[in-house]
């Protein structure tokens, strides 16, 4: 009984210690644009925040190596962005759109793929992602390498105008906020706890009478929809939907944000966004060395912080923080 109460006490200072880390996270990006930060940098690194998120929620959750989880942002992004300019539709409803067209071939393209485990499950992935980037060069609707340009973003519910930039970036705050409080509320669930534990033993957990394909499904279609928020919101804030979504290069880019930043914890994928977007708009001036820097940069991480910027902190803190109290207890004696 001891140790049931003990992890049940260790579980509420960890959602209590994710909530505070939330609160100061939103609080610090809602003043950044009065303290001298680019508001648009910030879109941008919400945006593959997002997008990181979501890939998180199925390869550090749920175990499964997607190579193809551009297809999902990009196709949000052209279905936004040919709602918002073609179709007239507002901003809030061309968002929808994209998320649901990225929630309807999440659905089709994982019923496919959860029927092999492994490298077979992301060689799947990857080839259906370059079937549909080579659609959307062809298809006439996109543009082709051009793109869908000069997406207007309209008034949101038809009162705030999305056209000022502190209003966009607000607006993005709150998406990104209110999606990131999902992906945690998933990941404390009985749904995420299921999911780990298919994660760690997949046999153990048939074994205990769970459907494993159909959680690995709905975890493959909830983070599909997340990426194809991620997409739509993308296009609304830049006003553009490029190939540059769909191609294979954003899908390795997410997962590099995902190791980088720490796959498997929360706080994470948000770091990582962050910095291969930091480092990417500083380091533009160097031309095509800023793909081998991050290259350096992720493979050293990978061999000094396993476990990612976050997974290190995480797992140094809390042996620093009971020295520490050891150190003050003993002092007080």
């Amino acid at each position: 009984m001891a140790a049931i109460a003990e992890a049940a006490a260790v579980r509420a200072a960890s959602r209590n210690g994710v909530f505070v880390a939330t609160l100061v996270m939103t609080v610090l990006l809602a003043i950044a644009p009065f303290a001298g930060v680019y508001p648009v940098f910030i879109m941008k690194a919400l945006c593959f925040a997002l997008f990181a998120c979501a890939f998180n929620l199925l390869l550090g959750f749920g175990g499964l190596l997607s190579f193809g989880h551009a297809m999902f942002l990009g196709t949000a992004g052209y279905v936004c962005a040919q709602a918002a300019k073609v179709w007239g539709l507002s901003p809030e409803v061309a968002i929808l759109a994209g998320t649901a067209s990225s929630a309807a071939l999440g659905t089709l393209v994982g019923a496919l793929a959860i029927r092999r485990q492994g490298i077979y499950f992301a060689m799947i992935t990857l080839a259906i992602a370059q079937m549909m980037y080579f659609f959307y060069v062809q298809a006439p609707f996109t543009h082709g390498e051009d793109g869908i340009q000069a997406v207007p973003r309209g008034h949101l519910f038809g009162v705030i105008d999305l056209a000022d930039p502190l209003a966009m970036y607000y607006t993005v705050l709150v998406v990104f906020v209110a999606a990131f409080a999902l992906i945690v509320r998933i990941i404390h669930s009985p749904f995420g706890q299921v999911l780990k534990a298919i994660r760690e033993n997949e046999p153990r957990a048939v074994s205990l009478g769970y459907d494993a394909d159909r959680y690995k499904l709905l975890a493959f279609v909830l983070s599909a929809t997340l990426a194809g928020l991620a997409g739509a919101l993308k296009a609304i804030v830049f006003q553009l939907a490029a190939l540059t979504d769909v191609y294979w290069t954003m899908s390795g880019e997410v997962v590099l944000m995902t190791l980088l930043g720490g796959m498997g914890t929360i706080f994470g994928p948000v770091v990582g966004a962050f910095l291969i977007v930091a480092l990417e708009n500083y380091l533009a001036g160097l031309g095509e060395w800023v793909t081998i820097i991050t290259g350096i940069i992720f493979v050293v991480c990978v061999l000094a912080f396993r476990r990612g910027i976050v997974g290190e902190l995480a797992a140094i803190v809390p042996g620093w923080w009971r020295a520490a109290s050891a150190w003050w207890a003993a002092r007080r004696r």
